[in-house]
């Protein structure tokens, strides 16, 4: 199977008003995965725009680059974390910017194409990191986390009401070394009976967002890209769970706002000064036909703001 029937980018057609690309233009992709995303924004931006695409994992790169090998100086891919993104941008002169997307989760490369343990449906091993050179792996939490810690990022990252449930499970069924095995245990703990979505994704999620330690990266990442972006620059945040929407509708409002002092402080004193303003109130989400075509596109949200 081609590469362009292979990955199927969520979004494209919102994401390309989202950041209102223009001929000329100068984007970041701060998750270019295989390029589908980046592939659009170059097309569009032609003649004469350019993108920057950042991915913490090196196949990913290696296959954007491939793929988008066309567009030769006007594109440049990098195996980068997005929490480097404002020293990455800074180092090769690619600042000011007129847009930055952020496509959170996992890609279509991660799922179907590699062998780290991020898809429930096979015997990889349990790894889930999206560069070698991390050190803590998946199997490093599920063989030797305690219960109790076990059940507590469960709970947390994964928003699973069955965690000491499926946290006692693995506890007892040590050592696990694939992510099939994994899987498995998880069901035997918390059966489906009828549930759409398989009772392993919401434990997957949260070993794979404490691997990659997502959520603090996401954090810090956003701040560096509103400071990246030129007076009318969009940033765009797709997400795929309440964690990361969360982090990123409350970023986008704190940074809306021209006061953060806590309610009820009779004067302001923090001195913030809005830096955004909210493009969409309520996030966007794929249409109908979107999800009939891809459903790993179902749960995603988009967020917008506009550099002021």
């Amino acid at each position: 199977m081609g590469l362009e029937l292979h990955h199927t980018p969520v979004m494209t057609p919102e994401i390309m008003r989202a950041l209102n690309v223009q001929p000329g233009g100068r984007y970041i992709d701060a998750t270019l995965g295989e390029g589908g995303h980046a592939k659009s924004i170059l097309s569009i931006a032609e003649p004469g725009g350019q993108l920057l695409g950042l991915d913490a994992d090196p196949e990913a790169v290696s296959v954007a680059t491939e793929r988008l090998a066309k567009h030769g100086e006007h594109f440049l891919a990098l195996n980068v974390n997005f929490r480097d993104i404002r020293a990455t941008a800074l180092r090769y002169e690619f600042v000011p910017v007129h847009g930055v997307l952020f496509d959170l989760g996992v890609s279509s490369l991660q799922l179907d194409r590699e062998s780290r343990g991020f898809s429930f449906r096979r015997a990889d091993p349990l790894d889930m990191r999206f560069s070698l050179e991390q050190q803590v792996t998946a199997a490093d939490i599920v063989n030797h986390y305690a219960e109790s810690e076990l059940a507590d990022l469960i709970f947390h990252l994964g928003e699973d009401r069955a965690a000491r449930r499926i946290a006692r499970a693995i506890v007892r069924s040590r050592p696990i070394n694939t992510s099939l095995e994994l899987a498995e245990v998880i069901e035997r703990a918390n059966p489906r009976r009828g549930k759409r979505m398989n009772p392993a994704t919401q434990t997957f999620q949260a070993i794979r967002i404490a691997v990659n330690d997502e959520l603090s990266a996401l954090e810090t990442a956003l701040e560096q890209a509103v400071s990246l972006l030129g007076h009318g620059g969009r940033l765009a945040v797709i997400s795929y769970h309440s964690l990361e929407d969360r982090i990123v509708k409350n970023f986008i409002r704190k940074q809306a706002s021209d006061c953060i002092c806590p309610p009820g402080t009779p004067v302001c004193r923090c001195d913030h000064l809005a830096t955004v303003r909210v493009i969409t109130r309520r996030p966007l989400i794929p249409t109908e036909s979107e999800i009939g075509a891809n459903p790993r596109a179902r749960s995603a949200k988009l967020r917008v703001a506009e550099r002021i």
